[in-house]
């Protein structure tokens, strides 16, 4: 009997297909994040390292483990960043595409609290047994002590030349171990690797390490070059730890060789939030598998990927959502194999401020963690069209040409590569050592979604993309926006009308997505903070986008952990609709006030429709460092809807805390709670009769075609 797939699963796989018919390899991966939402503790809110996130991290990759029998755990060299005095823990899972297992030697402890019990003598027989394991092999190797950690070596070469006769007075063999001390600045590097001798510890590690809470004996692996090369690594330490009896082995040191058999999944830590880097996929299908797993793996920790707010109100973990597309090796990149593409998407992100907006988080803009190229300073905005024109212009385009012409403009204003909307830091890169030259492309202007799905949906909707203008190609040309990008596209309605246009673009393109993906990419509860009708109209209040400023010099917040915004001022979109089956030309006899003052709505026709809105600025706290120290606060924010011709009106008061004054007492326990905390702000009463007094009309200082800005008052 065949069984139907879900209409969800379906749509993805419809899109799988498109592209194979096409003959397009489109990789795509993900760095989901999660959070503790019920912590308050600095590692949940602002740090990157803490005393508890690395216990979260382990329970999730012991539940990703659990999915991927015969996986080999890998803990490894993470980055450091500057102010950081080492480097970050980095836990992996590596796993071969095939499903063969890649490890069966004893298991890590993760969950382990308990210092491990060898047997007599059994980290010495190990030693002995993994020499004689790689020997079998037909490798030299040689066995030798030193006295720092790990103290038992083994160095081997594949090739039959001779090692050192005294390889314990060898300096760089007797080499610390790379856990616990700072990365070089010229990179991570393993220069006996690169000469082809091979270098294995083995020991006890000590604090110093900071490989986790439990005691057990780890391998530190040499860098190796090759995938077949590490895998054959990898069963000669598991047989020899097999054979000697070992509870349980931490594998340590070099990150391991990734090729398109294999796949490397890793969680690492960011500030405020656990990092998972999904290993790339080839298709969707794939992706939304591992998406799912690995949102499970986090529930199962107890992180999520949302945090709750005081008030009620429900954001992201705070760590993104990034996605990254590339191909299943580094010159089979769409971006490089195509490489008319990349300027193509430049062009077809300036042109739809949907892409950058309406699945970002709240902090967006030229400051945010992923500003757009025409964000920037208006001299390097004047250049970025030049740069695609020249680049249009060449007949054979390489990968360094395409990077060098591209990377000074994919930048925040400060200059960092790594905070761009368009992130080609590992395009191909030659000043980022073991890891700029991938042919991938990072998205960065995604906020963390609440479900795997949602987070699918973004993915085949950038595939859909990439994949429409491969096919479809078209001259990368810029749209000067002006002030438009942060008036009218702060709006979601404007998103959202935006959005559309680029689902059918792919439609017409024969690339559309069908209706679950778009349903699920077009679900805008993010933003809803309420609904109510009166008369023969229902009247709509959505949280709209902000543009907060840096505070400080931008340059020196670099270093920190966090970068300091105000984040004071608030934007709300107030919207007004006919009800269903009413007259919708009736809608122009209604008005609407904010705190006294009448609001210009605009009107804007739809297929269903008229739909009158505008949107509304105002200071909703008073920050305790930050711009305007003399402009008091703005909450709560009523809201009068009156007709000219009808007696009934509606009166809606926005509160910031509670409405009775005083704020809530600890976070709210789950998302029940916390979405009766909001309807509690969401206060509206009935009036029989609109207040006598007639709105004001607002100072024109006050006002932009989209917004009606309250600090002018």
């Amino acid at each position: 009997m065949k069984t139907t797939l879900p209409a969800f699963e379906q749509a993805i796989c419809s899109h799988d297909k498109l592209l194979q018919r096409r003959d397009l390899a489109i990789w795509v991966g993900a760095e989901p994040t999660f959070t503790d939402c019920r912590s308050e503790a600095p590692e949940w809110l602002t740090h990157a390292l803490g005393p508890h996130k690395e216990r979260h991290a382990r329970r999730m990759l012991a539940e990703c483990l659990k999915k991927a029998p015969g996986g080999a755990v890998l803990r490894t060299q993470g980055r450091q960043y500057p102010q950081e005095d080492r480097p970050r823990w980095n836990l992996g899972l590596y796993q071969h595409r095939g499903g063969q297992p890649v490890w069966s030697g004893p298991p890590d402890p993760l969950l382990e609290s308990e210092p491990l019990s060898l047997p007599e003598g059994g980290l010495d027989e190990f030693w002995e047994r993994l020499a004689q394991r790689l020997g079998a092999r037909g490798w030299t190797a040689l066995l030798f002590t030193v006295e720092s950690y790990p103290s038992l070596r083994i160095v081997f070469r594949r090739d039959r030349l001779p090692l050192l006769a005294n390889p314990a007075r060898e300096p760089r063999l007797a080499r610390p171990s790379l856990h616990g001390r700072p990365i070089p600045r010229r990179g991570l590097r393993d220069e006996l690797a690169e000469e082809g001798t091979l270098l294995l510890g083995i020991g006890w590690p000590g604090p110093e390490q900071d490989l986790g809470e439990v005691a057990a004996p780890c391998v530190e692996l040499p860098a190796c070059g090759e995938t077949a090369l590490f895998l054959t690594l990898l069963e000669a330490v598991g047989e020899a730890a097999n054979g000697a009896r070992l509870p349980g082995l931490i594998l340590t040191g070099f990150p391991p060789p990734v090729d398109a058999t294999v796949a490397w999944t890793t969680l690492t830590p960011d500030p405020a939030v656990v990092e998972l880097n999904t290993a790339p996929t080839p298709d969707a299908a794939g992706f939304l598998d591992a998406a799912r797993t690995g949102f499970a793996a986090a529930g199962a920790a107890g992180l999520s990927p949302c945090r709750l707010h005081y008030n009620g109100q429900v954001s992201d973990s705070g760590g993104g959502g990034q996605l990254t597309l590339g191909g299943p090796t580094p010159d089979n990149s769409p971006f490089l194999t195509y490489p008319r593409l990349l300027p193509a998407l430049i062009g077809y992100f300036n042109r739809h401020p949907a892409l950058s907006y309406y699945f970002a988080g709240d902090f967006v803009g030229n400051s945010s963690q992923a500003p757009r190229a025409d964000e920037r300073t208006s001299d390097i905005i004047e250049e970025l069209p030049l740069a695609l024109i020249l680049l249009d212009r060449q007949r054979n385009l390489g990968p360094e040409v395409l990077w060098q012409s591209l990377a000074p403009f994919l930048t925040d204003p400060t200059g960092n590569p790594h905070r761009s909307e368009i992130n080609i830091e590992k395009l191909w890169n030659p000043a980022l050592p073991g890891r700029g030259q991938l042919g991938l492309v990072e998205f960065r202007a995604f906020r963390m979604p609440p479900t795997p799905e949602r987070l699918a949906a973004l993915a085949v909707l950038l595939r859909a993309i990439v994949a429409r203008l491969i096919l479809k190609p078209e001259p990368p040309e810029l749209r000067h926006w002006g002030r438009d990008l942060h008036d009218r596209f702060a709006l979601p309605f404007y998103l959202r009308a935006d959005l559309w246009e680029v689902l059918d673009d792919l439609a017409s393109a024969g690339l559309g997505l069908g209706q679950p993906l778009i349903a699920e990419l077009l679900d805008d509860s993010y933003y809803q903070l309420g609904e109510v009708e009166c008369g023969d109209c229902r009247l709509s209040i959505r949280r709209a986008l902000e543009f907060w400023p840096l505070l400080g010099d931008a340059a020196t917040r670099e270093q920190g952990h966090s970068r300091l915004v105000d984040a004071s001022t608030a934007r709300l979109e107030i919207s007004l609709r006919a009800k269903a089956g009413a007259d919708p030309t009736a809608l122009a006899d209604w008005w609407l006030a904010a705190n006294g003052y009448r609001l210009p709505l605009r009107r804007e026709d739809e297929m269903d429709g008229a739909t009158w809105l505008y949107g509304l600025r105002y200071r909703r706290f008073k920050p305790w460092t930050g711009l305007h120290p003399t402009l008091a606060v703005q909450g709560p924010i009523e809201l009068t809807l009156g007709h000219l011709h009808q007696p009934e009106a509606l009166r809606i008061t926005l509160h910031e805390w509670k409405p009775q004054g005083g704020g809530y007492e600890g976070l709210p326990a789950d998302l029940a709670e916390a979405a009766a905390r909001r309807a509690e702000r969401f206060v509206v009463e009935r009036l029989d009769a609109a207040p006598v007094v007639p709105p004001l009309e607002p100072p024109p200082r006050a006002l932009t075609p989209y917004c009606f800005d309250l600090r002018w008052l």
